[in-house]
Order: structure tokens, then sequence, then C-alpha cells
């Protein structure tokens, strides 16, 4: 492209720094160092940044909490929905319906949110939300509780899949993977809350309808809020919105100046050009077909979908789905208030997750966390199997256990949330920074799916795994299975940290880029430190 041609596609400002705004923006339409123009404004996140991530993160605490409250209602229905007492399969179709509607949701958001935007996304399953809980909270039979429970899910894998994505495009790239994990701390204050009110309630007849009624409030909060938001500044440029778009840089960036936010947004507009132009110029299936037929697309997708697909086959949403029923049968008194441990547990790490994974980095926090987690499930299957020794290796109702290998089996599930929560809760959510704008929603939604799908395959035959290989094997078969995703995580997983959504799609240009992303972070780095050289020099 001429420089005529490249300064009539952007309509960008003539300012006596044009050829550098060219060089820049050509280098970032390619993949290469693109956004540290504006590296120092990034030093400071606005108040802007702050609140609109708060609001989004709203979805998370919904998430946490239609996901963690089930634990306590399954233990304190007892025989409202008819039968006097819910059996292992109709405890499993509750679980497993909003883990389907989940799937479904998840598999239809993103694309659905490349069409609608992605704040239109968000408010339909706050909608669906109430509805859902408003639903469970009246229900009198088990089918009903079924179907609703199935409603809340679509709302579920609608959110999970859009609020990350939202808060990914609207974040700057220093603070990126920090925001996105602020979704993942709600999540987990949500199913501490959840765990809150399942022991509030345990003993109040007919708490469990507040359990899931309580759902409609948050829900509501974020649909009057999601009126104040705006949209995600990419989504505007490819509708060709420019000036809405600017608008919004000029919000999140409002400490740069007006040259500032300008150069932001030509560079914004170089690298969303290519998007613009595939997507004009080839139809949904086509470009739902490039994420198997490009390379770059599909390395970027074997990630995501690996990712979610590990989260999920880890186990680990077991115990948030039945652990108040795990820790009972084991001869815990309060068994919701010692699944209030781990949830919180689970809170407290994720916050640990907070502070270092912009920091630390995406990769090497998997590396190094992947490991905690197969020594606590190992140590649980251990527990197991020496606990149940007198009752034939099966966990039987009434039985009495030993204290000593309870107590070790609370410790292992400590370490393994830990380990958990500090790596792979956060990591695989940073999925949109896989994909090129043109198939973000694609890629997104079906790594999302493949989450939802995990977490069926899971959650859905937990308890049938429990009663078929006993409990020590069923979590020696998931300590198994989080040692084939550490080997993924170290073979396939690269370091995304520090570079751009833009810059992350040149990774994979050949094969999964683990060296070539750590020599693009070091270049950048370099870029910073000479122009913070240059700056103290004009200082002197």
């Amino acid at each position: 492209m001429t420089q005529p041609a490249f300064d009539e596609k952007l309509q960008t400002k003539e300012t006596s720094t044009q050829d550098e705004l060219y060089e820049i923006t050509q280098r970032a339409t390619a993949g290469e160092i693109s956004q540290y123009a504006v590296a120092e404004v990034e030093e400071r996140t606005t108040w802007f940044v702050w609140l609109l991530v708060a609001c989004c993160t709203i979805s998370g605490l919904l998430f946490g909490y239609d996901t963690g409250v089930i634990s306590g209602t399954l233990v304190t229905i007892k025989g409202d929905l008819g039968p006097a007492e819910l059996s292992d399969s109709q405890k499993e179709f509750i679980t497993s319906a909003t883990t389907l509607g989940a799937l479904l949701g998840g598999l239809a958001a993103g694309a659905m949110s490349d069409w609608t935007g992605r704040r239109l996304v968000l408010g339909i399953a706050d909608i669906i939300f109430v509805g859902g809980a408003l639903g469970q909270a009246v229900c009198h039979t088990v089918w009903s509780m079924i179907g609703c429970r199935f409603l809340i899910g679509v709302g579920v894998g609608l959110a999970s899949c859009i609020a990350p994505l939202y808060i990914q495009e609207l974040s700057p790239t220093r603070v990126r993977g920090r925001m996105v994990v602020l979704n993942v701390v709600m999540i987990t204050f949500g199913q501490v809350i959840a765990y809150g009110i399942d022991a509030g309630f345990e003993n109040v007849n007919g708490g469990w309808r507040w359990m899931v009624g309580l759902g409609t409030v948050p829900a509501g909060i974020q649909l009057i809020f999601l009126a104040f938001l705006p949209e995600s500044p990419r989504i505007l440029i490819l509708r060709g919105n420019i000036d809405a778009a600017h608008k919004v840089l000029a919000r999140v960036y409002s400490q740069a100046t007006p040259e500032q936010v300008d150069f932001q947004l030509s560079m914004l507009r170089a690298s969303v050009q290519q998007s613009i132009e595939i997507a004009n110029s080839t139809t949904f299936f086509e470009r739902f077909n490039s994420m198997i037929t490009i390379p770059v697309n599909r390395r970027a997708l074997i990630i995501g979908c690996g990712m979610q697909a590990f989260q999920q086959l880890c186990g680990f949403n077991t115990l948030m789905y039945y652990s108040a029923s795990l820790f009972q049968e084991i001869g815990f008194n309060q068994p919701t208030a010692v699944g209030l441990i781990v949830s919180g547990t689970n809170f407290i790490f994720t916050l640990v997750a907070l502070k270092y994974i912009d920091i630390v980095g995406r990769r090497r926090i998997m590396v190094f966390s992947a490991p905690g987690m197969v020594f606590g499930l190992t140590l649980a299957s251990i527990a197991f199997h020496y606990m149940t020794l007198h009752t034939g290796g099966e966990l039987v109702t009434g039985a009495t256990y030993s204290t000593t290998w309870s107590a070790i089996v609370l410790l292992s599930m400590i370490i393994f949330v830990a380990s958990y929560a500090t790596g792979l809760g956060n990591v695989p959510w940073q999925q949109g920074e896989l994909f090129g704008l043109e198939v973000r929603g694609i890629g997104t939604s079906l790594s999302t799916a493949t989450n939802w799908a995990g977490n069926l395959l899971i959650g859905s035959t937990y308890l049938s795994l429990m009663a078929k290989i006993t409990p020590a094997g069923a979590f020696g078969f998931y300590a198994g299975l989080c040692l084939l995703g550490w080997l993924f995580c170290l073979f396939c997983l690269p370091e995304t940290a520090g570079l751009s959504l833009e810059e992350v799609q040149s990774v994979f240009r050949d094969g999964f880029g683990i060296q070539e992303s750590q020599r693009m972070r070091d270049q950048k780095r370099e870029v910073r430190m000479r122009e913070n050289i240059k700056a103290k020099e004009m200082d002197a």
C-alpha cells in the first residue's frame, strides 16, 4: 500500500510524525511491535477503566454464584421437589442441566456478539439470569428445576464467553491479564457468597429457594449499569463508527494528550483494517472453516480449546458442585461450612493470580502451578484409599471414617484448589487474546463451548465414576489428566503477557510460538528501555 493510500484509508490527521505513524502502524498490521507509543500513558490505569471492568465482573459474580449455589441446594432440597430424597441421577441431571445450557450459550455467544456487540449479549445474559433464578425459587418438581437450571446455564455460557472478551478489548495491554483475572476473582467471590448463603439458609425451612432466588440481585444491578457502558472500540471500528471509538479511547486513556489518543486510534484502525476486509469479503461459515484451515487460527484454537479442556477435565468443578455432599459422606458435621473453606481458598489464591499474572506471565504461572494440582489430587487419592479400606474402597453413607484421613482429604483439596486458582482457574479465560478480530467471536465461542463440554462430562459422570472405580481411583484419574495438561502447557502454551491483542496473532505463524513470543516480549522491553532513556535525556 502506498503512503497516500494508507493515509486515505486511515483518514489520519496530518502531523509532523506522519512518517513515524506510517511505519509503526504498518508494523502493527504485520503483527510486529505496536502500542509502545502510549506506554507511558498505560502506566496509569484510569478510574474509568476500573469502573468499567468492575461493572463487567458482575457477570463473573453471577457465573460463580449460580454454579456454586447448587452445592448447598442439593443437600437441603430434601422432599420439596416431590421425591423424599433426590437420587444420584436426579442430582446429576440438575447439575448437568446448567452445564448443558452453558455449553449452548457459550457456543453462540461469541458469534452473536460479533453481530450485536459485546454489551448487548451481557444484557441478554442478565435477563436470563433473572428469569432462571426466579423460576428456580418457585419450582416444585424435579423437571421444572432442571429446566430452570438449564436456563441459568444459558446465561452463564453467554457471560463466561463475553465478559472476559469485552474486558480484554477495553483494557490497556499492560494490565489486560489482570483485568480478566478480576472477572475470575468475582467468579470465586460469587462462589464464596453462594457457600455463605448456603450455610446461612441451611437450617431454614425452604431455605434453598432463597439460595437460588437471590441470584436476581446482582443480575438486576448489572442490567442497570450496562446502560452506561460503552461498546468495545474494536467493534465500533469494525462497524465504521470511528468517532464513537475515539471517544471510548479518550476515556480509557484520559491522561493522554489528544495526539496520543489519535495515534492509538490510528494504530488500532490499522490492525483492525485487515479484519474488516476479511469480514466484508467472507461469510460466517467461511470464517468458521478458517479456524481449521488457516494454520495461525488452528494453532490458536488448539491452545484455546486445550486450556479450557484442561481446566475442566482436572475435576475442579466436581468440588464446586459436590463438595458439600462429599464432606458430608466422610464425616464432617457441617459440610457446607467445610465447603466454604474450599471456595475461600479458591478466592484467596485467585487474588494471588490477580497480582502476578501480568508480572510472572501466563505460561510461567501455569508451568509452576500445575504440579501442585497433580500433588494435591494424588494425595487425595492416597487418603481415600486408606480411609475406605474397611468399607471396601467405597464411601458408605453413615459409616465412620478416620478423622485423620478425613483431615488429609481436606488438606489435599486445599492444596489442589490453591494451585488451580493460581494458574488454571485464570489462564484459559485469557482466550480472547489468542484470536484475530475477524475470528475472535468464533474462537472464543468454540473455546468456551469446550470448557462447558468438559464441565458437562465431568459433572455428569463424577458420582458414577466414584461408584465404579472408587473415590481413590477417581481422584487418581483426575491427577493423571492434570499431568497430561501440564505437559500440554510445557510444549504448546506461549507467553502472551505484554503483547497487544494484535501482536499475539503473529506468534502462531510458525508453530506454537513459545520462542517467538519471548523474542517479541524482549524486543518490546528493549524499545521501552530506549524510550525511557530518551525521555530522561530530554528531561535533563
